[in-house]
């Protein structure tokens, strides 16, 4: 695995708006979509990153059935009125689409394996710059740049297109897909209703406040008033819970298609990575992680651990996160998030060029089928690092 410097193809910027990019340039001007650069990989280092996501997901999975049996909801924070529904998706298995695991890793010549930060098994984003924008550039992409014709790990645009074929049978139609109004979310939601529409499944799109309830009815419907029964959402399901209309959500859930399902609940929560630590104590993908539940617990695993990260249940895109090491505060980041927190063991540095890098794993159903690489000055990956594309030979 290494990092090397290229010169962007002539009128870049086009060139990834015609396949729908167009949230590639920061509002500094810097590139979030950055070409000026590449990671190449050898096809044994695939093979390994292949093997950790499809690994990752086992052990996901079967933490997640271990939180059901010992019924460890409250660890995660899990409101009481949505176990019911996380059970019954769970047992009945109504369809799942995808989620992206986050490993830090700098290749095979560093001697570590690849190591879990993080699974967004609920709301992944940075899906449309995996899985085309990144194949366009290959194909763009000069021979005279290494001695073999390069591939890429990445399957995503097809395996996605087979799995709405696969869930087609178990959905109304149409099938909405709906997200918050900003340009990351609405980039993604556009992207995975193209696939479904390519799938030959019926779709709409909407904004997820302009989803209504008919109390009289028991429905959720669409601003045409036309019930919904099978709806995409990019909107986590912690979120939709604290919503006026989260409740109905739940009474009817049997009766609608939620994708993700409400299961994805247990692995999107940070609470995962200290059970998947006590379930598999010391596996060589997990770093040492636990629950800070008091001031006193959360010092002594900070002594014992040095360097660490301290990290809400339920953050994203980088925000209210702490970074230790040496027992002392190097980086910090502000944001909404409060309530519990775990400590993780800081992963072995994978730095290229100053940059911290991190891995996104993407998960098809349940196969890992492509990667895609985001950089940073920062230790810390937001929303606003930027996405590099990346190669094997």
């Amino acid at each position: 695995m290494q990092r090397i410097t290229l010169t962007p193809r002539e009128d870049w910027q086009q060139k990834v708006e015609s396949v729908g990019l167009t949230f590639h340039t920061l509002e500094n001007g810097t590139p979030y979509w950055d070409e000026s650069a590449a990671y190449s990989f050898t096809a044994a280092e695939i093979d390994t990153l292949e093997s950790a996501g499809n690994k990752l997901q086992e052990m996901c999975l079967a933490a997640a059935q271990h939180i059901i049996d010992e019924r460890r909801y409250a660890e995660l924070d899990i409101p009481n009125f949505a176990i019911e529904a996380i059970e019954w998706a769970w047992n009945n298995e109504p369809p799942a689409l995808y989620g992206r695991f986050d490993l830090s890793w700098a290749g095979a010549q560093s001697g570590h394996a690849p190591k879990l930060l993080e699974y967004n098994a609920d709301t992944p984003t940075s899906l449309l710059e995996a899985a085309v924008v990144q194949w366009h550039w290959l194909k763009d992409m000069p021979s005279s740049l290494v001695s073999t014709k390069p591939d890429q790990f990445n399957s995503i645009h097809e395996k996605l297109i087979a799995k709405w074929k696969d869930i087609d049978p178990y959905l109304s139609k149409p099938i909405y897909f709906a997200a918050l109004d900003n340009p990351e979310d609405q980039l993604t939601v556009t992207y995975l209703r193209d696939t479904a529409q390519q799938a030959g499944l019926e779709t709409l799109q909407m904004f997820m406040n302009e989803i209504g309830w008919n109390d009289e009815q028991q429905l959720f419907l669409d601003p045409d008033e036309q019930p919904m029964f099978s709806l995409f959402k990019l909107y986590p399901w912690e979120a939709m819970l604290q919503e006026e209309f989260g409740p109905h959500a739940i009474d009817t859930y049997p009766s609608t298609r939620w994708i993700e399902p409400i299961w994805k609940m247990l692995l999107s929560n940070k609470g995962i990575l200290p059970i998947l630590w006590q379930l598999y104590p010391n596996h060589e993908l997990l770093l040492e992680s636990h629950f800070a539940e008091s001031p006193s617990e959360a010092a002594r695993n900070a002594t014992q651990l040095r360097n660490y990260v301290r990290k809400p249940l339920m953050s994203r895109e980088g925000a209210n996160i702490t970074l230790v090491r040496d027992n002392s505060t190097i980086a910090t980041t502000p944001g909404p998030y409060n309530g519990k927190q775990i400590i993780q063991a800081l992963a072995p540095d994978a730095v290229f060029d100053h940059r911290h890098t991190v891995l996104g794993l993407w998960m098809i159903d349940q196969d890992c089928c492509g990667m895609g690489v985001r950089e940073s000055f920062n230790p810390i990956t937001d929303n606003l690092s930027s996405f590099v594309p990346h190669f094997f030979v």
